[in-house]
């Protein structure tokens, strides 16, 4: 056996590895409150967006829409600047559909970040759950094993991170209603949207769900 061959894999999980953030301890006083309902705003709401992806083999921009349905149903679509192609994927509920190229398929976060980006909390159940409060910020860590770490201020979900082995593999930063940041530590991807409208008395044709 090539013992170089051998030992690339274990290399390269260790690079992977010193790249990814260890979590810190949650901050804050323990508290019993229970994790408020984060949903989409009621009715059908349409964002508009300027985007920027980077990632060690490529780096895009252009500009994106999602139209979203509460409670559960989101449509994105991503479109290239200088009209080279874009990407769309439908999410409903878990289920997330995006077909095409997987160099588009891979921009698009999985459906926890993706609901997140758009300030809906919505994780796996799971029972063991921990909070602290500090101030009107409440910080919460939910499942064991892989957990996901929320962090509500106001009311409103302004981080959602997902923690595999003590590490932050995967977070989505809301800095305020205009700016989001996915990254994914691991791949060293990155997806940042400036929302530049926000119209909530769009409608939308059932067509939308389908791709």
């Amino acid at each position: 056996m090539n013992r170089r061959a051998t030992y690339l894999p274990a290399a390269a999980a260790l690079v992977i590895a010193a790249c990814v953030p260890k979590a810190r301890p949650l901050t804050g006083l323990p508290t019993a409150a229970a994790i408020p309902a984060i949903e989409l705003p009621p009715g059908h709401t349409r964002f508009v967006f300027d985007w920027k992806y980077e990632d060690p083999d490529i780096h895009a921009s252009g500009d994106g829409a999602i139209r979203a349905a509460a409670p559960d149903s989101a449509r994105l679509d991503l479109f290239v600047g200088g009209g080279m192609g874009g990407a769309s994927a439908v999410l409903i509920g878990n289920d997330l559909r995006a077909p095409g190229p997987d160099a588009l398929r891979r921009i698009i976060p999985p459906p926890p970040l993706l609901w997140a980006a758009l300030g809906r909390l919505a994780v796996p159940a799971a029972a063991d759950t921990s909070a602290r409060l500090d101030g009107d910020t409440l910080r919460v860590d939910i499942g064991r094993g892989t957990v996901w770490r929320a962090t509500v201020a106001g009311g409103s979900l302004r981080r959602l991170e997902r923690i595999d082995d003590g590490r932050i593999v995967q977070s989505v930063v809301r800095a305020d209603d205009r700016h989001v940041r996915y990254f994914d530590a691991a791949f060293r991807r990155s997806l940042d949207l400036v929302i530049t409208g926000v119209d909530s008395t769009a409608e939308f044709d059932a067509s939308i769900w389908s791709l």
